[in-house]
């Protein structure tokens, strides 16, 4: 099942199982702005990423003595959401936990994900809370896929990312799934990076991220772009599936990232986890402008 959001500018379908976004078109030249997901190269659009981000080692964990299991970027992402509020221009969807996710995640949780279209843009705003009795340890983002090129006559190549403040980002380089810290160093978001294949030849670019920050594709060929937005989200993640010559880039905004190469198993130590406590909220967003 899906739900279709409007105004006067855009149309945004969103998926129930992972309340996922699988569509933002606009309505004047009819482009869209999302990957539809061919499984030739990645067969998502943009899941929602719970209750981890990233890859654990050896997909599990430990928690209070017992060893769970949990595969990549978590479970949300394939599970059924229920529409729990629905408006002309936005919709809200929620995810609580069950016996079943509490094998693999022993936490009473309600995810809530809301999607507002506002002008020339759509706002995805998560709230978690925590519905137990003890301190809860989470991870969420985003995993938004675009279209590059946005238009016909144009290549993957013809397009570059845009970073807003321009100025040096700690990157967090990958080895393999797992961070090296290690290996942490400036990252080049001082200016603009023109898109091509090997960039992507060790995964994703991980940047650590303070306050508001924005990243834009585009194309000095075209008006067309798209830019994600967010304030005081600490980790974003640029990725396209190399050596795939897939025609989208992911821009994926995170409160949470994957095991550190030392990393020990134990949750409570995980490295960017989040922890709330009993009948607490936590909430964040982010925002994706088109043109």
């Amino acid at each position: 099942m899906t739900v279709i959001i409007q105004n006067d500018q855009l149309v945004a379908t969103i998926a129930e199982t992972g309340a996922e976004l699988i569509s933002l078109k606009s309505k004047d030249t009819n482009i869209e702005y999302i990957w539809q997901g061919n499984p030739e190269f990645w067969g998502r659009h943009a899941p929602v990423l719970f209750p981890f981000v990233g890859k654990l080692k050896e997909n599990q964990y430990q928690y209070q003595g017992e060893t769970y299991s949990m595969a990549q970027h978590g479970f949300a992402r394939d599970m059924d959401f229920t529409v729990i509020k629905k408006g002309e221009e936005s919709v809200s969807l929620s995810l609580k936990s069950t016996e079943e996710t509490k094998k693999n995640y022993p936490f009473d949780f309600e995810l809530i994900i809301t999607y507002e279209l506002g002008g020339e843009g759509i706002t995805t705003l998560y709230q978690v809370e925590n519905t137990g009795k003890e301190e809860m340890f989470f991870a969420v983002g985003g995993h938004p896929a675009f279209n590059v090129p946005l238009e016909e006559g144009l290549t993957f190549e013809d397009y570059y990312m845009a970073f807003s403040p321009k100025k040096s980002r700690l990157r967090l380089p990958l080895n393999g799934p797992y961070i090296d810290l290690d290996q942490r160093t400036l990252g080049q978001t001082n200016t603009n990076l023109a898109l091509n294949r090997e960039m992507f030849e060790t995964d994703a670019l991980i940047f650590e991220t303070k306050g508001l920050n924005a990243f834009s594709i585009r194309s000095e060929k075209s008006c067309h772009s798209v830019t994600l937005s967010y304030n005081d989200m600490p980790y974003v993640g640029i990725w396209s599936p190399y050596p795939k010559e897939a025609p989208f880039v992911c821009i994926e905004p995170w409160c949470g990232i994957a095991d550190t190469l030392n990393a020990s198993g134990n949750l409570i130590e995980k490295y960017g986890i989040n922890q709330l406590a009993a009948n607490e909220l936590f909430k964040t967003k982010y925002s994706i402008t088109v043109k």
